[in-house]
């Protein structure tokens, strides 16, 4: 890659990481994801850190900080949505994505973006930063998670997450807390899942949420596995909010009583709602979150770093992988 031109952003930031999800999986598969207007190749990479390496006088930023580039950036001509600092509710669909969508992502030496394009990180996270911004998707779920609960009364104490991947194990971060009562629901009995689910002081179960007897009242999704978006809709408490971060693939059939399913809803007051991406305001969040965690659980997150010359082995799946990083300046 040339080095970034200086119309990219005020702010020259030296890349040092990016976490692998299934996005990038689906874009190297084709399935998902498109280059920038006019070129060929798209560059991954939408979970990032970096550290600045030049910044005009009044940005809030210099050399030195550890930084994150804000994934989504909204329409060139904004709607009201994206007007208003709130691009991941965007109404028609016009916004870009680093590494995603139309920008370029953050998998290369060096990037620029404008001082707003980014969010500066505490010196501490200079291990983990590159969880931020899975962090700012369960950070929005918990947010309004919340602001639903407002509706009426609301006093959950119970959570129910499913999946212990590293967005599962984030949200169950952020409902232990919040004090609450947490339970991780995972297939993987076996490797680091159920030790990063009890140090944290939340419950693991290997069984499915139905046959373990628990009613949460609120319950986050974090698979996209239909079978279990059918066990979480199904399994709250009265008045239970479950919140859909997982995305499923299509074609699938699943038998459901869907009678029933709404029948349950209706008596219960129950809220079922999905969420994806995030704003500015979530990163704060997200960042906040990660600064009063217990640093060594979070880095126990991360499974596996390897060097960017060896990217190939980062996208192989193995059983004990939570999070894999490419560290992009190691040699």
């Amino acid at each position: 890659m040339a080095e970034p031109d200086s119309g990219e952003g005020a702010v020259l930031v030296d890349a040092l990481s990016v976490g692998l999800c299934g996005t990038d999986r689906e874009i190297i598969a084709a399935e998902y994801g498109s280059a920038p207007d006019g070129k060929e190749h798209l560059v991954l990479g939408h979970e990032n850190l970096g550290r600045v390496r030049e910044a005009p006088p009044g940005s809030g930023l210099a050399p030195g900080d550890l930084v994150v580039g804000i994934v989504r950036r909204p329409d060139p001509e904004p709607c009201a949505a994206c007007a208003v600092g709130e691009w991941d509710m965007c109404l028609n669909g016009q916004y870009t994505e680093h590494g995603i969508k139309s920008l370029d992502g953050f998998a290369r030496k060096h990037w620029r973006a404008e001082p707003d394009a980014m969010v500066k990180l505490d010196a501490a996270l200079s291990e983990v930063g590159v969880l931020l911004e899975p962090t700012t998707i369960v950070a929005k779920a918990w947010e309004q998670i919340e602001r639903i609960g407002a509706r009426a009364y609301f006093d959950p104490k119970v959570v129910a997450v499913t999946g212990a991947g590293p967005m599962g194990l984030l949200a169950a971060l952020l409902g232990v807390q919040r004090g609450l009562e947490v339970h991780v629901y995972d297939l993987a009995d076996e490797g680091p899942k159920p030790g990063l689910v009890k140090d944290l002081g939340a419950a693991f179960h290997s069984d499915p949420l139905p046959e373990s007897g628990v009613e949460a009242d609120v319950l986050l999704e974090c698979t996209g596995v239909p079978s279990v978006v059918l066990d979480t809709i199904s399994c709250g408490a009265n008045n239970a909010i479950t919140c859909l971060t997982g995305v499923s693939g299509t074609g699938q059939r699943t038998p459901v009583d869907l009678g029933r399913l709404n029948r349950t809803a209706v008596l219960e007051n129950d809220v079922v709602f999905g969420t994806v991406n995030a704003n500015r305001r979530h990163y704060l969040q997200a960042a906040e979150a990660l600064a009063k965690a217990d640093q060594a659980w979070l880095g126990r997150l991360i499974t596996r770093r390897t060097r960017l010359e060896d990217f190939a082995q980062a996208f192989e799946q193995r059983d004990d992988d939570v999070k894999v990083v490419i560290d992009l300046q190691q040699e």
